[in-house]
């Protein structure tokens, strides 16, 4: 009896939307950094969320978002041990399949920011 031979075709998963972002940003390296973010000015009601930085370059971030955040809003980006804790301004958003995907800029230089020039 000869078994039936069948093609199978092995597809690479689908990008996530973070990863379509950091298409934008070709010196973009891929980081996994937990950090908080926090819409500035922080208002009586202190929005926050904690995510995952999943691309940096000397002066961006990346990361997915459920907050409300829209382009040129301020951020605050911080991780937990505080030795980044960085104003930044969202210069790219993008959404696919019911996600968004953040990119944000540094506003001043960030001295101990991993990725360097």
């Amino acid at each position: 009896m000869l078994a039936d031979r069948a093609n199978v075709v092995v597809s690479r998963a689908e990008q996530t939307c973070v990863e379509r972002l950091s298409r934008l940003f070709p010196n973009a390296l891929p980081v996994r950094i937990p950090v908080k973010i926090e819409p500035l000015p922080a208002g009586s009601r202190r929005l926050h969320e904690r995510t995952v930085i999943e691309f940096g370059t000397v002066r961006e971030v990346l990361f997915a978002s459920n907050l409300p955040l829209e382009f040129e809003d301020r951020i605050r980006v911080m991780n937990s041990d505080g030795s980044l804790d960085a104003e930044a301004l969202v210069v790219a958003v993008r959404y696919h399949n019911g996600n968004k995907a953040v990119a944000a800029r540094f506003v001043n230089n960030v001295e101990n920011w991993i990725i360097k020039p």
